[in-house]
């Protein structure tokens, strides 16, 4: 029983976050407006080069890290196990996210000469999944229940969602003034697949025997819901077949739902402004390829018997074969196809900034004159929507323009994860090729084993800088 569990928490290790707290308000990568649709824009448009134009891969852990369990440091295994099992609660949770962008691009437009508004459309890839740690599910694993009779084991700890989609984006940015900036998106989700299990109720409680040792009572209200998975896992399936499956789910084939996302940014004075965001707005109903589980009432078994094989040359495996059998019979599972909606994970992101340093430039005539800000310092709130409480981030960062055509911007993140989560963000422009990179938490670069969030995210654009007719702030 240890192993599989074990294998669970390793797994669980490589899990992901969406906070892209070194992207938000980076305005020199198109795709900051993917994170607040009315942020500032200083290009005149832009296209991603396919598939790399944004790669984001996110790893992180509230709690346990692989090198808890396997640092070599003369403690038996299984102590650093039980040490885990027991410092973690049900509310301690594994997420993973990624995105992949397939295709984007973003124009500017308008009457006047400085094109006051901007369509951003594209198509991207992403994963998310969250799973909180099933506390009393790891203690029944790890302790058995011969010991631990007349305690209940909560089949509410079992908590996790998984959603595979693709989205296509059309945005839109307004700057009305050289104050307020804001925009919106529309966006259609095409689900891939999903999986949900996040409202189970009830659970187990091992009592004294009458025809046996032990009596187990099982008091349960709990379902699992998937769409887009039963044909996967179809003996009949072709390996082809689902790979045309998957093509056209990503293209507008699955079951769809609509979001939306919005932002703006207001300029307080010169050097100060704050900006804001709503991300995911929306839905995703699940029609096609469901199929549920559920098991709802009480039910009681005495079969289990914890001293095997028995004299009769009962072997194991006859032995778990015929409790299988058993516990198939005792519960009612009952499956179903009815639909389900899902709400996206809401998003939010709001800053207050402060520029600082402006560049001493010089006509023609060699007069001094200033330009723009080269530094910038702020802080940034990250709140995210989650089955059990919201997710919070708050984040410090410092900006500067080292030179024409690279900047760079560092960040300390406080989380769910880390106390002190460093990162850094560096952009630098070849003529119209944007290159960008970002990573962070590089306090545990040393020992990656012993981190509990990293943090990476790249791209490449091609990028059609603004005529300079004259200076901005």
């Amino acid at each position: 029983m240890k192993v599989p569990f074990i294998l669970v928490l390793f797994v669980s290790y490589l899990g992901f976050s969406q906070n892209k707290q070194i992207l938000y308000g980076f305005p020199d990568s198109p795709q900051a407006l993917m994170l607040n649709p009315g942020g500032k824009v200083n290009n005149r448009g832009y296209f991603g080069i396919p598939l790399l134009s944004h790669i984001h891969v996110n790893a992180g852990t509230s709690e346990l890290t692989v090198y808890d369990l396997f640092a070599n440091d003369n403690r038996a295994f299984n102590g650093k196990l039980r040490q885990a099992i027991y410092n973690m609660s049900q509310n301690d949770f594994f997420t993973v996210n990624q995105q992949l962008e397939i295709f984007s691009g973003g124009f500017a437009y308008g009457s006047s000469y400085e094109k006051d508004k901007y369509i951003t459309f594209g198509l991207y890839q992403e994963f998310d999944f969250i799973s909180y740690f099933p506390r009393d599910y790891a203690i029944l694993a790890y302790e058995g229940n011969f010991n631990n009779t007349n305690r209940f084991f909560s089949a509410s700890h079992l908590s996790v969602r998984a959603d595979l989609i693709s989205v296509f984006h059309v945005g839109y940015n307004k700057k009305v003034n050289d104050k307020l900036t804001y925009g919106f998106r529309g966006k259609i989700y095409s689900s891939i697949a999903n999986i949900s299990s996040i409202k189970n109720k009830g659970g187990l409680i091992t009592q004294t025997g009458e025809d046996n040792l032990l009596r187990h009572i099982f008091e349960l209200d709990g379902s699992v819901r998937t769409s887009g998975i039963a044909n996967f896992y179809d003996d009949d399936s072709e390996s082809d077949d689902d790979i045309a499956t998957l093509r056209k789910r990503i293209l507008f084939g699955g079951d769809l739902g609509l979001g939306m996302d919005f932002g703006f940014t207001y300029q307080i004075n010169e050097q100060w402004h704050v900006d804001a965001s709503l991300i995911d707005f929306g839905f995703i109903s699940h029609t096609k390829d469901v199929e549920n589980y559920e098991v709802r009432g009480t039910y009681e078994y005495e079969g289990i018997d914890p001293l095997f094989p028995d004299a009769s040359g009962r072997t194991a495996d006859s032995y778990w074969t015929e409790i299988e059998d058993d516990f198939e019979e005792l519960f009612d599972l009952e499956t179903t196809t009815t639909k389900y909606t899902t709400l996206r994970p809401l998003k939010l992101n709001a800053s207050i900034n402060y520029s600082f340093g402006k560049k001493q430039i010089k006509d023609c005539n060699c007069v001094n004159e200033e330009g723009e800000y080269l530094n910038g310092i702020g802080g940034q709130l990250y709140l995210i929507k989650r089955p059990k409480a919201p997710q919070a981030a708050l984040t410090a960062y410092y900006y500067r323009r080292l030179f024409e055509g690279l900047t760079a911007k560092a960040t300390c993140t406080v989380d769910s994860y880390s106390l002190s989560n460093l990162g850094l963000g560096i952009s630098g422009n070849i003529g119209g090729l944007n290159i960008y990179a970002m990573a962070d938490n590089f306090l545990n670069f040393k020992n990656i084993y012993d981190a509990q969030s990293v943090s990476l995210q790249l791209g490449i654009n091609y990028i059609f800088k603004k005529n300079k007719a004259k200076n901005e702030n």
